[in-house]
This record gives C-alpha cells, sequence and structure tokens, in this order.
C-alpha cells in the first residue's frame, strides 16, 4: 500500500510538473495548469494544440526527461494526454 502512495504522490507531481512545462513551452498564457484536465486530449477538442505543437512536446520530452521518440505512432500515443505522457515517463524512468 505505502508503495502505490508513493508512485501515486509521484504521479501527481509529475503531471502537474508536465502541464507547467507544457503552458512554457507552448506559450499557452492565459492557461493555468488546473485548467488542463489530465485525460483531456491535448490535440483538437481538447486543448487544440497542432503538429508544431506536438514536434514542442517531443523537444520537451527529450529536453526535461531524456527521452527521445523516433516512432511517429508512438508519438501519437504518448501526446494523447498529460495523464499519457505521465504514464509514458514514469515507465521509462522505472525501466
Amino acid at each position: 500500500m505505502r508503495h502505490w502512495r508513493k508512485t501515486y504522490n509521484n504521479m501527481e507531481a509529475l503531471k502537474l510538473k508536465l502541464k507547467q512545462q507544457i503552458i512554457e513551452a507552448l506559450n499557452l498564457q492565459d492557461t493555468k495548469p488546473e485548467d488542463i484536465d489530465d485525460n483531456a486530449p491535448l490535440f483538437g477538442e481538447g486543448l487544440g494544440l497542432d503538429s508544431i505543437d506536438s514536434l514542442e512536446l517531443m523537444v520537451l520530452l527529450e529536453r526535461n526527461y531524456k527521452i527521445k521518440v523516433e516512432d511517429p505512432r508512438e508519438g501519437r500515443k504518448i501526446l494523447q494526454s498529460v495523464q499519457t505522457m505521465a504514464e509514458f515517463i514514469m515507465s521509462k524512468q522505472a525501466a
């Protein structure tokens, strides 16, 4: 139970940090971390990001987490939401 709680706290902290990094990297000046739902789509109807923004997010992953995503199909899955990004980062850090 204790390990789960620690992982949960780490996940919540990571999601908050990711939201802050997304806002900063994409210059979303009128957006606050609490405005971004963990499971909302980052592209299309959700946050409304586009393909240029996806490149910025890939750079963010590489720069801040030392994770390079080579396969565009994998990138689409990873960048679906803040939740999927956080899960991917946690899985890479655990490996």
